[in-house]
Protein backbone atom coordinates (compact mmCIF):
# COMPACT_ATOMS: atom_id res chain seq x y z
CA UNK A 1 0.00 0.00 0.00
CA UNK A 2 3.02 1.93 0.98
CA UNK A 3 4.87 3.09 -1.91
CA UNK A 4 9.39 2.97 -1.68
CA UNK A 5 10.01 6.30 -0.89
CA UNK A 6 6.58 7.96 0.28
CA UNK A 7 6.76 9.80 3.55
CA UNK A 8 3.05 7.99 4.40
CA UNK A 9 4.17 5.36 7.47
CA UNK A 10 0.35 4.66 8.65
CA UNK A 11 -2.14 3.85 6.04
CA UNK A 12 -5.70 2.40 6.88
CA UNK A 13 -8.75 1.28 4.28
CA UNK A 14 -11.84 0.72 5.07
CA UNK A 15 -11.37 -0.17 8.58
CA UNK A 16 -14.10 -0.92 11.07
CA UNK A 17 -14.03 -2.65 14.44
CA UNK A 18 -17.04 -3.77 16.29
CA UNK A 19 -17.71 -5.41 19.73
CA UNK A 20 -20.60 -6.94 19.67
CA UNK A 21 -23.53 -4.57 19.22
CA UNK A 22 -21.07 -1.40 19.26
CA UNK A 23 -19.00 -0.45 16.09
CA UNK A 24 -16.05 1.70 17.52
CA UNK A 25 -14.77 2.38 14.06
CA UNK A 26 -16.71 2.52 11.04
CA UNK A 27 -15.12 2.45 7.68
CA UNK A 28 -12.40 4.41 8.23
CA UNK A 29 -9.97 5.11 6.00
CA UNK A 30 -6.64 7.21 6.37
CA UNK A 31 -2.94 8.18 5.96
CA UNK A 32 -0.59 10.00 8.22
CA UNK A 33 2.64 11.04 6.77
CA UNK A 34 5.66 11.28 9.02
CA UNK A 35 7.48 14.01 10.63
CA UNK A 36 4.71 15.64 12.07
CA UNK A 37 2.55 16.34 15.47
CA UNK A 38 -0.44 14.86 14.64
CA UNK A 39 -3.58 15.75 17.31
CA UNK A 40 -6.35 13.11 17.16
CA UNK A 41 -9.05 14.38 18.87
CA UNK A 42 -12.84 13.77 19.67
CA UNK A 43 -15.38 12.96 22.67
CA UNK A 44 -15.11 10.17 25.08
CA UNK A 45 -16.57 7.10 23.22
CA UNK A 46 -15.44 8.48 19.70
CA UNK A 47 -13.15 5.63 18.94
CA UNK A 48 -9.71 7.29 19.71
CA UNK A 49 -8.40 5.10 21.89
CA UNK A 50 -9.87 1.76 19.46
CA UNK A 51 -7.96 3.46 16.44
CA UNK A 52 -4.85 3.72 18.17
CA UNK A 53 -4.98 0.33 19.43
CA UNK A 54 -5.41 -1.65 16.25
CA UNK A 55 -2.44 0.74 14.68
CA UNK A 56 0.21 -0.87 17.54
CA UNK A 57 -1.17 -4.37 17.14
CA UNK A 58 -3.02 -4.42 21.15
CA UNK A 59 -6.59 -4.89 19.29
CA UNK A 60 -7.84 -6.63 15.65
CA UNK A 61 -10.23 -4.79 12.95
CA UNK A 62 -13.23 -6.36 12.38
CA UNK A 63 -12.45 -5.65 8.76
CA UNK A 64 -10.45 -3.50 6.20
CA UNK A 65 -6.42 -3.03 5.77
CA UNK A 66 -4.08 -1.79 8.56
CA UNK A 67 -0.03 -0.95 7.23
CA UNK A 68 2.34 0.93 9.58
CA UNK A 69 5.63 1.67 7.89
CA UNK A 70 4.50 -0.43 4.80
CA UNK A 71 3.71 -3.26 6.88
CA UNK A 72 1.04 -4.88 8.99
CA UNK A 73 1.91 -4.31 12.72
CA UNK A 74 0.38 -8.12 14.66
CA UNK A 75 3.63 -9.85 15.69
CA UNK A 76 6.09 -7.57 14.19
CA UNK A 77 8.99 -6.32 15.45
CA UNK A 78 10.30 -4.37 12.38
CA UNK A 79 6.83 -2.64 13.00
CA UNK A 80 7.16 -2.46 16.92
CA UNK A 81 10.40 -1.76 17.51
CA UNK A 82 9.65 1.61 15.95
CA UNK A 83 6.82 2.54 17.81
CA UNK A 84 6.19 4.09 21.63
CA UNK A 85 2.22 3.59 22.89
CA UNK A 86 2.04 5.23 26.23
CA UNK A 87 -1.85 5.57 27.50
CA UNK A 88 -3.41 6.99 30.69
CA UNK A 89 -4.24 3.53 32.00
CA UNK A 90 -0.44 2.55 31.59
CA UNK A 91 0.82 -0.64 33.59
CA UNK A 92 3.88 -1.51 35.31
CA UNK A 93 4.49 -4.31 37.59
CA UNK A 94 4.11 -3.19 40.88
CA UNK A 95 7.59 -4.27 42.42
CA UNK A 96 8.82 -1.81 39.96
CA UNK A 97 10.17 1.75 40.68
CA UNK A 98 10.49 4.19 38.24
CA UNK A 99 14.45 4.00 37.62
CA UNK A 100 13.52 0.07 36.70
CA UNK A 101 10.69 1.46 34.25
CA UNK A 102 13.25 3.52 32.42
CA UNK A 103 16.12 0.80 32.43
CA UNK A 104 13.37 -1.61 30.82
CA UNK A 105 12.29 1.06 28.36
CA UNK A 106 16.15 1.75 27.15
CA UNK A 107 16.06 -1.81 26.89
CA UNK A 108 13.26 -2.00 23.85
CA UNK A 109 13.56 1.66 22.22
CA UNK A 110 17.42 1.98 20.39
CA UNK A 111 17.04 5.51 20.73
CA UNK A 112 16.64 5.60 24.28
CA UNK A 113 18.28 9.17 26.06
CA UNK A 114 19.15 8.13 29.34
CA UNK A 115 20.17 11.53 30.40
CA UNK A 116 16.77 13.39 28.59
CA UNK A 117 14.77 10.73 31.17
CA UNK A 118 16.78 11.89 34.06
CA UNK A 119 16.37 15.46 33.22
CA UNK A 120 12.73 15.20 32.61
CA UNK A 121 12.13 13.31 36.15
CA UNK A 122 13.85 16.07 37.26
CA UNK A 123 11.48 18.61 35.76
CA UNK A 124 8.72 16.14 37.25
CA UNK A 125 10.00 16.00 40.54
CA UNK A 126 9.56 11.98 39.86
CA UNK A 127 11.26 10.12 43.09
CA UNK A 128 13.18 7.52 40.94
CA UNK A 129 13.35 4.74 43.46
CA UNK A 130 10.44 4.73 44.76
CA UNK A 131 8.04 1.72 44.05
CA UNK A 132 5.41 2.42 41.24
CA UNK A 133 2.17 1.18 43.54
CA UNK A 134 3.45 3.69 46.00
CA UNK A 135 3.33 6.70 43.09
CA UNK A 136 0.43 8.90 43.32
CA UNK A 137 -1.65 9.32 40.18
CA UNK A 138 0.39 12.41 38.91
CA UNK A 139 3.56 10.69 39.71
CA UNK A 140 2.94 7.99 37.28
CA UNK A 141 1.74 9.89 35.08
CA UNK A 142 5.02 11.39 34.52
CA UNK A 143 6.57 8.04 34.07
CA UNK A 144 4.19 7.55 31.15
CA UNK A 145 4.99 10.46 29.51
CA UNK A 146 8.51 10.91 30.36
CA UNK A 147 8.88 7.29 29.23
CA UNK A 148 7.12 8.20 25.58
CA UNK A 149 9.22 11.25 25.21
CA UNK A 150 12.95 9.32 26.04
CA UNK A 151 12.08 6.96 23.65
CA UNK A 152 11.92 9.04 21.58
CA UNK A 153 10.63 5.79 18.56
CA UNK A 154 9.69 6.86 15.26
CA UNK A 155 6.13 7.17 15.97
CA UNK A 156 5.17 8.11 19.40
CA UNK A 157 1.52 7.78 20.60
CA UNK A 158 0.12 9.93 23.68
CA UNK A 159 -3.13 8.26 24.68
CA UNK A 160 -3.65 10.90 26.91
CA UNK A 161 -1.46 9.68 29.68
CA UNK A 162 -0.82 13.23 31.01
CA UNK A 163 -4.31 13.61 32.34
CA UNK A 164 -3.37 12.81 35.69
CA UNK A 165 -1.00 15.64 35.81
CA UNK A 166 -1.56 19.47 36.85
CA UNK A 167 -1.50 22.24 34.69
CA UNK A 168 1.86 23.37 35.86
CA UNK A 169 3.42 19.58 34.89
CA UNK A 170 1.13 19.28 31.91
CA UNK A 171 3.10 23.05 30.45
CA UNK A 172 6.26 21.12 31.65
CA UNK A 173 5.48 18.48 29.06
CA UNK A 174 4.02 20.32 26.31
CA UNK A 175 7.26 22.45 26.90
CA UNK A 176 9.71 19.63 26.93
CA UNK A 177 7.48 17.71 23.71
CA UNK A 178 7.75 20.38 21.58
CA UNK A 179 11.77 21.23 22.43
CA UNK A 180 12.66 17.87 21.96
CA UNK A 181 10.74 17.45 19.14
CA UNK A 182 12.31 20.38 16.85
CA UNK A 183 15.77 18.70 17.65
CA UNK A 184 14.54 15.16 17.10
CA UNK A 185 11.49 15.21 14.74
CA UNK A 186 9.57 12.08 14.48
CA UNK A 187 5.69 11.28 14.46
CA UNK A 188 3.83 11.75 17.39
CA UNK A 189 0.08 11.43 18.16
CA UNK A 190 -1.20 13.05 20.71
CA UNK A 191 -4.76 12.20 21.80
CA UNK A 192 -6.31 14.59 24.32
CA UNK A 193 -9.69 16.10 25.69
CA UNK A 194 -7.65 19.09 27.31
CA UNK A 195 -7.86 20.45 23.06
CA UNK A 196 -7.36 24.30 24.30
CA UNK A 197 -4.40 23.40 25.90
CA UNK A 198 -2.98 21.27 22.56
CA UNK A 199 -3.77 23.38 19.85
CA UNK A 200 -0.90 25.25 19.48
CA UNK A 201 1.01 22.18 19.91
CA UNK A 202 -0.32 20.15 16.42
CA UNK A 203 0.48 20.66 12.96
CA UNK A 204 -2.18 18.47 11.62
CA UNK A 205 -6.07 17.11 13.11
CA UNK A 206 -7.72 14.18 12.93
CA UNK A 207 -11.14 14.07 14.73
CA UNK A 208 -13.09 11.12 15.40
CA UNK A 209 -16.94 11.05 16.07
CA UNK A 210 -19.06 8.01 16.68
CA UNK A 211 -16.60 6.24 14.90
CA UNK A 212 -16.19 8.00 11.66
CA UNK A 213 -13.42 10.81 10.52
CA UNK A 214 -15.04 13.85 10.65
CA UNK A 215 -12.00 16.26 10.14
CA UNK A 216 -8.68 15.42 8.68
CA UNK A 217 -6.54 18.80 8.11
CA UNK A 218 -3.45 20.92 8.57
CA UNK A 219 -4.19 22.62 11.64
CA UNK A 220 -3.18 25.80 10.00
CA UNK A 221 -6.13 25.32 7.41
CA UNK A 222 -8.43 24.60 10.27
CA UNK A 223 -7.77 27.74 12.28
CA UNK A 224 -9.96 30.88 11.54
CA UNK A 225 -12.11 28.07 9.03
CA UNK A 226 -15.47 28.95 11.14
CA UNK A 227 -16.74 32.60 13.07
CA UNK A 228 -19.40 33.10 15.12
CA UNK A 229 -21.67 36.39 14.46
CA UNK A 230 -23.48 37.69 17.84
CA UNK A 231 -26.24 40.58 17.15
CA UNK A 232 -29.80 41.31 17.00
CA UNK A 233 -31.84 37.93 15.51
CA UNK A 234 -33.19 39.34 12.61
CA UNK A 235 -29.95 41.14 11.10
CA UNK A 236 -27.77 37.64 12.44
CA UNK A 237 -30.52 35.47 10.67
CA UNK A 238 -29.84 37.96 7.30
CA UNK A 239 -26.35 37.72 7.60
CA UNK A 240 -25.69 33.82 8.07
CA UNK A 241 -28.42 32.85 5.47
CA UNK A 242 -27.27 30.52 2.95
CA UNK A 243 -23.98 29.86 5.04
CA UNK A 244 -23.59 26.83 6.85
CA UNK A 245 -24.53 26.74 10.20
CA UNK A 246 -22.95 24.93 12.82
CA UNK A 247 -24.69 26.08 16.01
CA UNK A 248 -27.60 28.43 17.23
CA UNK A 249 -28.24 30.40 20.60
CA UNK A 250 -30.34 32.97 21.09
CA UNK A 251 -32.13 34.59 23.97
CA UNK A 252 -34.75 37.34 23.67
CA UNK A 253 -33.89 39.25 20.48
CA UNK A 254 -29.92 38.63 20.84
CA UNK A 255 -28.54 35.06 18.79
CA UNK A 256 -25.48 33.90 18.33
CA UNK A 257 -24.65 31.74 15.48
CA UNK A 258 -21.47 29.82 14.59
CA UNK A 259 -20.27 29.09 10.72
CA UNK A 260 -18.83 27.31 8.73
CA UNK A 261 -16.21 29.10 6.79
CA UNK A 262 -14.25 32.24 6.13
CA UNK A 263 -15.07 35.86 6.01
CA UNK A 264 -13.69 38.94 3.44
CA UNK A 265 -12.72 41.99 4.60
CA UNK A 266 -15.91 42.99 2.53
CA UNK A 267 -18.16 40.68 4.62
CA UNK A 268 -16.26 42.09 7.80
CA UNK A 269 -16.97 45.60 6.91
CA UNK A 270 -20.51 44.71 5.98
CA UNK A 271 -21.30 42.98 10.06
CA UNK A 272 -19.74 45.87 11.68
CA UNK A 273 -22.01 48.29 9.77
CA UNK A 274 -24.67 45.97 10.62
CA UNK A 275 -23.65 46.07 14.40
CA UNK A 276 -22.78 42.56 14.79
CA UNK A 277 -19.84 41.50 16.86
CA UNK A 278 -17.57 38.70 14.32
CA UNK A 279 -15.24 36.67 16.18
CA UNK A 280 -12.97 33.56 15.50
CA UNK A 281 -14.29 29.88 16.84
CA UNK A 282 -11.20 28.54 18.59
CA UNK A 283 -9.99 24.39 17.66
CA UNK A 284 -11.84 23.36 20.85
CA UNK A 285 -15.14 25.37 19.81
CA UNK A 286 -14.79 24.39 16.65
CA UNK A 287 -15.08 20.31 17.59
CA UNK A 288 -17.44 20.73 20.23
CA UNK A 289 -19.67 22.51 17.21
CA UNK A 290 -19.04 19.75 14.82
CA UNK A 291 -19.75 16.59 17.31
CA UNK A 292 -22.82 17.81 18.60
CA UNK A 293 -26.14 15.93 18.15
CA UNK A 294 -27.51 17.53 14.58
CA UNK A 295 -30.45 20.04 15.22
CA UNK A 296 -29.47 21.21 18.19
CA UNK A 297 -30.60 24.74 19.01
CA UNK A 298 -30.33 26.29 22.51
CA UNK A 299 -30.58 29.60 23.98
CA UNK A 300 -27.92 31.21 25.86
CA UNK A 301 -29.43 30.54 29.11
CA UNK A 302 -29.65 26.60 27.93
CA UNK A 303 -33.25 26.01 27.15
CA UNK A 304 -34.56 24.66 23.58
CA UNK A 305 -35.01 27.50 21.40
CA UNK A 306 -35.58 28.63 17.64
CA UNK A 307 -33.14 31.50 16.32
CA UNK A 308 -35.16 34.46 17.41
CA UNK A 309 -36.44 35.95 14.27
CA UNK A 310 -39.02 39.11 15.41
CA UNK A 311 -38.11 42.81 14.15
Amino acid sequence: MTAPGDSTIIEIRNVTKRYKDTTALDDVSLKIDGGKIYGLLGRNGAGKTTLMSVLTAQGFQTSGEIRVFGEHPYENDRVLSRICFIRESQKYPDDFTAEQAFASAALFFHNWDKAFAQRLAQDFQLPLKRRIKKLSRGQLSAVGVIIGLASRAELTFFDEPYLGLDAVARQIFYDRLVEDYSEHQRTIILSSHLIDEVANLLEHVIVIDRGKIMIDDDAEAIRGSAFTVVGTGTRVAAFTAGREILHRESLASLASVTVQGRLSEAERSEAAELGLEVAPVSLQQLIVRRTMDPGVDLSLNGAPAELEVSP
